[in-house]
């Protein structure tokens, strides 16, 4: 290739973020964002690094007719973000995420398996709860930018006018909040909409300084025809955030919960199945959250202990009519181990960092008959594998498409312990 020539390189993969990746002349991996595999891509903007690269795509000189036309705006006008994967279609998308659990299945877990099946979305669109934007404050509140990030540009921020992925009834809250940004804080630095499970939605506005004072306005302004079904928080910066207009009890908005609830609900219950009969048995529900988890587990006749460190979430689910009833436990579950009855088999819903450390010495010292493992991130869930592995033997596995048009992927992995 001639001095300056752009180099052309084939897309052989989808990488764990979502890039594209193919191969240099030189041998190292680059990564090329919004490309397709089976592309042959003419590359702009090449940064060299050690061990790989990264570029841009400067023109697609072949396809093999994976790519469609992105339907939302921002995708590429914008270069949102929050979407890694809009260019594929729904098939192409499915397979990439196969390929990635088990790429980290193999590469990072040691582990001899397949890319395993994956449980396609029912909707691809408008199925996320919850929608966090960032803000830049203007001189005056009727200014701020609220939106995204391009995924070129992190630091910056660009007007969002309609999110694909958002729930319809998230994207009317937002349509609403859009002509109204004056009500909200001066010095706005966050703006999270959320949909709980009991059909309330929720505006949690975070800004540093005084209290959000005009939070009563707007919620009368948002109030349906039905009545108010809006309530306003308000989070100081490094605090913890607290009702200032709307009812302070019920589902808890700040705690953890599904993005895509219908999906999570058909991992879970995969999960449940897999542990086989449990009546009368202890049944651990690890990072158990709200307790849907445990709901299941009870359903089947298990004693169920739940542990979560969110106290909110634990003080939920104990409200919860649960029968036969659950025990919640709040607290860190790499603390508490010690002092909970021995299981026949648990349940672990991890954070991204996956397993505690000590969570894993304690299910490796003293083995589990049975085991299911929950989780978002496919790299850290291998990792557990491998450490795992030395009292375990893995029994079944499948990826749930929990993200449609991301690159991220939900996997349930059920295990048993080694004979």
């Amino acid at each position: 290739m001639e001095p300056g020539t752009p180099e052309v390189v084939t897309i052989a993969a989808i990488a764990a973020g979502g890039d594209g990746v193919g191969r240099l002349a030189d041998g190292r991996a680059v990564f090329v964002p919004r490309t397709a595999p089976g592309e042959r891509v003419r590359l702009r903007g090449l940064t060299l690094h050690k061990r790989y690269a990264r570029a841009e795509p400067d023109d697609i000189v072949a396809g093999d007719g994976a790519r469609v036309t992105p339907p939302c705006p921002h995708y590429a006008g914008d270069r949102c973000a929050g979407c890694q994967l809009q260019h594929l279609s729904y098939e192409a998308q499915l397979a990439a995420k196969r390929r990635i659990v088990g790429d980290a299945l193999r590469r990072i877990g040691a582990l001899d398996l397949p890319d395993p099946a994956i449980v396609g979305a029912a909707s691809p669109w408008r199925y996320r709860h919850l929608l966090t934007l960032t803000a830049r404050p203007g001189r005056r509140a009727s200014a701020h930018i609220v939106g995204l990030h391009p995924y070129d540009h992190p630091a910056a921020v660009f007007p969002l006018a309609e999110c694909h992925i958002a729930d319809p009834r998230i994207t009317a809250l937002w349509h609403e909040l859009r002509s109204r940004l004056a009500l909200l804080p001066d010095r706005l630095t966050r703006l999270t909409l959320r949909l709980d499970r009991e059909g309330r939605r929720h505006v949690i506005a975070e800004s540093p300084g005084e209290p959000w004072r005009s939070a009563e306005a707007l919620r009368a302004i948002l109030a349906d025809g039905e009545g108010p079904d809006v309530i306003c928080w308000w989070r100081p910066v490094d605090g913890a955030a607290r009702v200032l207009a709307g009812p302070a009890t019920g589902f808890p908005p700040t705690a953890f919960e599904d993005l895509n609830p219908e999906m999570s609900a058909r991992a879970r219950a995969w999960a449940v199945d897999q542990l086989g009969t449990m009546e009368g048995a202890v049944v651990w529900d690890l990072y158990g959250g709200i307790g849907d988890t445990a709901a299941l587990l009870a359903a089947r006749g298990a004693s169920v202990v739940s542990v979560d460190a969110d106290e909110q979430a634990i003080a939920w689910a104990r409200a919860r009519a649960i029968d036969p009833p659950v025990r919640f436990v709040a607290g860190r579950a790499e603390e508490l181990l010690a002092v909970l009855p021995e299981p026949r088999a648990a349940v672990v819903a991890p954070p991204p960092s996956g397993l505690h450390w000590n969570v894993t010495l304690r299910l490796t010292g003293a083995p589990i008959a049975r085991l299911a493992y929950l989780s978002h991130d496919p790299a850290t869930l291998a990792r557990d594998l491998r450490r795992l592995n030395v009292a375990y033997r893995v029994t079944g596995i499948r990826a749930f498409d929990l993200f449609p048009q991301t690159a991220q992927v939900g996997v349930v992995v059920a295990l048993e312990a080694a004979s």
